[in-house]
């Protein structure tokens, strides 16, 4: 039954003077708790007196950050300067300052360092208040909560929703199925909302990625249906001289549209759905933070966007910032920890990762987590968030460290609160919890060995080797978010230039060569003749498990150790089988990439320890994937049981594409939007754009 209109505007009012109260009574008590600080004349007042003050700047404000606040944060997403952090308490305490000016016969009075401590603790009090109000009232906490998803899911709220479910998926970013489970396990476990998931409502199961086992391919072919021609996290294109980095904005938005060409479909989230923290925007019209739109100025869809629904409030504005300075503290007391105890592997920690990490488990977080609340409160049929956050640690401090356990706790708190917005939420909600793929351990390549794979390759090619390695860029998703966040240029193109110098990329353990000036894919013979010692050198190395090469004579052949050799086109092999420590699917993986058009001259996969399954990063991460070897291949699926199983009778569940048409499934079974599933289309060739 709806509330008549003059009781829901009676409760409106009853919480606007309750915050009220409380903003007042906060400022009473900060200027008794601080000496920089006071609400009376220089003659004193009377208790009176001071609480007609009080009330008098909690009220003024409250109209600033209502009024004023709003455009500030409009404007600074407009400009390349980070919202958080110091300039965040800046701001608030600028507005208390002028708030305290509006009182008359200047009694309230402050110093600047002063105001920020007052405004924090001021919006901390009237955000909390204001929640407690409104979880008690389910109409007034829709509304709240609803008005993050922005004006359009405002717009959604009002107009009739179906009474059948609509579904949410929750990717856990880097979360391997092994880790899945050993933080759901035992009396008190790391993630104890979906532990109790697990032992109730749901089913878990594990899934193998493609060879190129990261963020970019699975989320496009998860989001898109077709991860086709992305043999990595970045290639080099010949015949454009482009260097595709999955990550950054105007690739991201490349390679949605190469998908979308190949399948004749916008994507799973085209019908009524939101699109929060992804690369790609899987056809939805709802997105906020999502890379394959982050290059567009239009103002519905610039990078920025998505903050401002959620930093347009002050409170939270500020509860984020606060997190936001004691993550990057305790990134640093834990980096300190690390070089104190001297735990190996290692790799640094310091420059902007502080802030990067702190960006990826907070700021991101908050956002995200806000925006997919108010997408259920608001009715939309279907929903996919990224949640990088674990994702980012683990690959500076490890996938099994304690860094990264107390990660998975918050993430839990937040699917917490995701469990608890679905009960207030129009319609019921299913929520299917997937990674797109683990992290693997292991020492870096040049940790390990002494050299980066670039120098191994150059030493291979008679060319000098550089003394000092320059340090490889991350392959972590949150790195170019934060750039397209803060308005930042892309990165620059690692170097590479058209000529005879080879171009070496890294995508964890995948190592990717090309030689720009021969326009076609080289083969083994021509490496040979003009080479010769670059493939033996590769194989032979102790830390390369194997390398993908193509041959005139033979078609495909992957090369390992001790003159190991299978040849993919017809199955020989000649001594040990390269392939064979990397697990029964790795033939397939790999021959499925070396049809790619895009495919590198060379594709090197480093070695894997079966025992531990520890590989070596050609980039400086001690978790990492990207390639073949250890958990980096084994991401989970957690579904409601009351769906039907991803494949029958225990079937192996293979390849980012085969999630996308099970998860097609489950919308359909939930009623949701008549999404097709019909034989995958022929692969059509595509116009290059630059990108």
């Amino acid at each position: 039954m709806r509330t008549p209109r003059w009781k829901a505007l009676g409760g409106a009012l009853l919480r606007v003077l309750a915050v009220w109260a409380v903003s007042s009574l906060t400022l009473l008590v900060l200027a008794v708790v601080l000496p920089d600080f006071r609400l009376q004349a220089s003659g004193g007042d009377s208790l009176t007196r001071t609480a007609v003050t009080a009330a008098l700047g909690a009220g003024a404000f409250g109209l600033l950050s209502a009024l004023v606040w709003p455009l500030l944060v409009r404007a600074l997403l407009l400009v390349p300067a980070l919202v958080l952090g110091l300039l965040v308490f800046f701001l608030n305490g600028s507005m208390l300052l002028v708030a305290l000016s509006l009182i008359p016969a200047g009694r309230g009075q402050t110093t600047p360092e002063t105001a920020m401590i007052v405004a924090a603790a001021m919006s901390a009090a009237s955000s909390a208040t204001s929640t407690f109000l409104a979880v008690r009232n389910d109409e007034a906490y829709r509304r709240r909560l609803v008005r993050l998803a922005g004006r359009r899911g405002r717009r959604a709220a009002a107009d009739r929703v179906p009474a059948t479910p609509g579904t949410v998926f929750v990717q856990l970013d880097g979360v391997g199925h092994d880790v899945l489970l050993e933080a759901t396990s035992g009396e008190r476990p790391l993630m104890e909302t979906v532990a109790g998931w697990l032992r109730s409502s749901h089913r878990v199961t594990e899934w193998h990625t493609d060879w190129s086992s990261q963020t970019g391919a699975s989320q496009l072919a998860i989001l898109h249906g077709s991860n086709e021609d992305l043999p990595a996290f970045r290639w080099y294109e010949k015949e454009t001289g482009d260097l595709v980095v999955s990550n950054r904005p105007s690739s991201a938005a490349e390679l949605q549209r190469r998908a979308v060409a190949r399948t004749g479909d916008d994507g799973l989230l085209a019908r009524d759905g939101a699109s929060r923290g992804n690369l790609f925007s899987g056809g939805a019209d709802q997105v906020a933070l999502v890379m394959s739109v982050a290059a567009r100025r239009d103002r519905r869809n610039r990078s920025r966007a998505g903050y401002f629904a959620y930093f347009s409030d002050p409170a939270n504005a500020t509860r984020t910032a606060v997190s936001f300075v004691a993550e990057v503290l305790r990134e640093i007391g834990q980096a300190l920890r690390s070089r104190c105890r001297r735990e190996r592997p290692r790799v640094k920690r310091g420059g902007l990762y502080p802030v990067i990490r702190a960006f990826a488990t907070v700021v991101e977080r908050d956002v995200v987590v806000a925006a997919v609340a108010g997408d259920m409160l608001a009715g939309r049929t279907a929903v996919y968030a990224d949640l990088v956050a674990y994702d980012e640690v683990a690959h500076h401090s490890g996938p099994g460290h304690r860094d990264t356990h107390q990660v998975l706790r918050r993430l839990d708190r937040s699917l917490a609160l995701l469990a608890k917005a679905a009960r207030h939420a129009p319609r019921p909600y299913r929520i299917v919890l997937l990674s797109d793929h683990g992290q693997s351990p292991g020492a870096t390549f040049r940790d390990r060995y002494g050299l980066t794979l670039g120098d191994l390759v150059r030493a291979g090619c008679g060319l000098p080797v550089r003394r000092r390695a320059g340090r490889t860029p991350s392959g972590a998703e949150a790195r170019e978010a934060a750039r397209a966040a803060l308005g930042r240029p892309e990165g620059t193109a690692d170097g590479h230039r058209r000529g005879a110098q080879p171009v070496v990329l890294a995508s964890g353990n995948l190592g990717l060569v090309s030689f720009p000036d021969v326009p076609h894919r080289m083969t083994r013979e021509e490496l040979d003749r003009r080479h010769p010692a670059l493939l033996g050198t590769l194989a032979g190395h102790p830390g390369i498990g194997f390398v993908l090469v193509r041959s005139t004579a033979d078609g495909a052949v992957v090369l390992g150790p001790e003159g190991g050799e299978h040849h993919l086109d017809t199955g020989r092999v000649v001594g040990a089988d390269p392939l064979a420590p990397f697990g029964p699917g790795a033939v397939d993986a790999v021959r499925r990439t070396d049809r790619f058009p895009h495919v590198a001259d060379l594709m090197i996969n480093s070695a894997c320890d079966p025992a531990t399954g520890a590989v070596h990063a050609f980039e400086e991460q001690i978790g990492s994937h990207g390639g073949l070897g250890g958990p980096q291949s084994r991401p989970f699926l957690l579904w409601p049981a009351e769906l039907t199983p991803p494949v029958p009778d225990g079937a192996p569940l293979v390849g980012a594409e085969q999630i996308h048409r099970v998860l097609r499934r489950w919308l359909r079974e939930a009623d949701g939007p008549e999404v097709p599933v019909g034989p995958r289309p022929q692969r059509v060739d595509l116009p290059q754009r630059p990108l």
